[in-house]
């Protein structure tokens, strides 16, 4: 186990990732190391950091017996409160490191070595199966985040298509059975190619207009930093052969689309959508039955992650789940029960309505 006092840190600013250069080699190795996922590759958080930084976020460098060994970009979200760097795009926190190394100890070294006069860091989004949970401490506390779902592709789809539920087995083939006896044509659509792929992404985004994230100004469209993440992410990953955009047709009509990322045996569901004004069949059902019966087909995904909060359509389709969470390091006991206090304190007091502030 590595000890603290041990561990000296490099803070510099985060744009240096965006460049190609050791830096970018070495977040890479650190993240084929621990989790090898496709999000938080070197590209991906420089798109990130490109498209939803502010340009004040920095790049944390551990090192232990001059090697690097842990790397976190982090961002200043308050009086002297720091946390990982966390769009909404990203899954999980934005921090790579050897697997030997502990969270915890990582949190705890950062705080009391390169962040100076900080009272506390938060590591957000993390994955117990990357980062196992620590036991709460006098200076550190652990919060759950979501619950996450998952499918693994063992064994055959058969075996694994028997013991999901009777009701979603014959709504799946109710669906199919009217969608044949209409003529309708039905295919999935497998996207690779890095050329192909912003075309995909704007097919994604027609959907997503008439969906309730257009009322909430959230839908991906061309021009917005969505648009612009997703189709940077996805292509940039399709060159390596790690981006893949499954669709579901009905004749030539796109009503269903998945945008996902791919390694190490490990397919990742990014974002999904499908054509809300379809009301006799479910699209989204219809796609990912399909993909799943794909993976287990062609044995190369042993992993499906949906990395998204556990819905009720998701226990239809697997059993799995396990919580996400965040990690809050102190830099004094006394701030963390000062910080549990307040907490609690708004946790009890009213809203105030209009009436009230009139």
């Amino acid at each position: 186990m590595l000890t603290q006092p041990n561990l000296s840190w490099d803070n510099v600013p985060a744009q240096l990732l965006t460049q190609p250069g050791q830096l970018h080699d070495e977040w890479d190795r650190l993240n084929t190391e621990r989790s090898h996922l496709p999000f938080l590759s070197a590209d991906a958080l420089a798109i990130a950091l490109q498209i939803f930084g502010n340009g004040k976020e920095r790049l944390l460098v551990g090192r232990l017996n001059g090697r690097n060994c842990a790397m976190c970009l982090l961002t200043n979200v308050g009086k002297l409160q720091w946390q990982t760097f966390q769009p909404s795009q990203l899954p999980l926190g934005a921090w790579v490191a050897e697997s030997a190394l502990e969270l915890d100890q990582m949190a705890k070294s950062l705080l009391h070595g390169p962040l100076k006069l900080a009272l506390s860091l938060s590591v957000t989004q993390v994955d117990p199966a990357y980062a196992l949970r620590g036991d709460d401490t006098d200076s550190n506390r652990h919060d759950d985040y979501i619950d996450t779902a998952w499918v693994d592709i063992v064994g055959s789809f058969d075996d694994y298509w028997a013991a999901r539920g009777k009701n979603l087995r014959q709504n799946m083939r109710k669906q199919r059975n009217k969608l044949q006896n209409e003529s309708v044509v039905v295919q999935m659509r497998v996207t690779r190619d890095a050329s192909e792929i912003p075309s995909a992404i704007a097919r994604y985004g027609e959907l997503e207009k008439s969906s309730w994230k257009s009322q909430l100004g959230t839908a991906i469209t061309p021009d917005n930093d969505q648009g612009r993440f997703y189709t940077q992410l996805l292509v940039k990953a399709a060159e390596r052969g790690e981006g893949v955009v499954f669709e579901y047709l009905f004749d030539d009509k796109v009503v269903a689309s998945n945008l996902c990322l791919c390694r190490a045996g490990t397919l990742v569901i990014l974002k999904t959508t499908y054509d809300e004004s379809i009301q006799n069949y479910s699209p989204a059902f219809l796609l990912n039955q399909d993909m799943i019966e794909s993976l287990f087909k062609q044995q190369t995904v042993r992993r499906l992650e949906y990395y998204g909060r556990v819905m009720e359509w998701h226990t239809r389709w697997t059993d799995n789940r396990r919580t996400l969470y965040h990690v809050t390091t102190f830099r004094h006991g006394i701030l963390k029960r000062l910080a549990h206090a307040r907490a609690a304190r708004e946790a009890v007091e009213p809203t105030e309505t209009p009436a009230q502030s009139a």
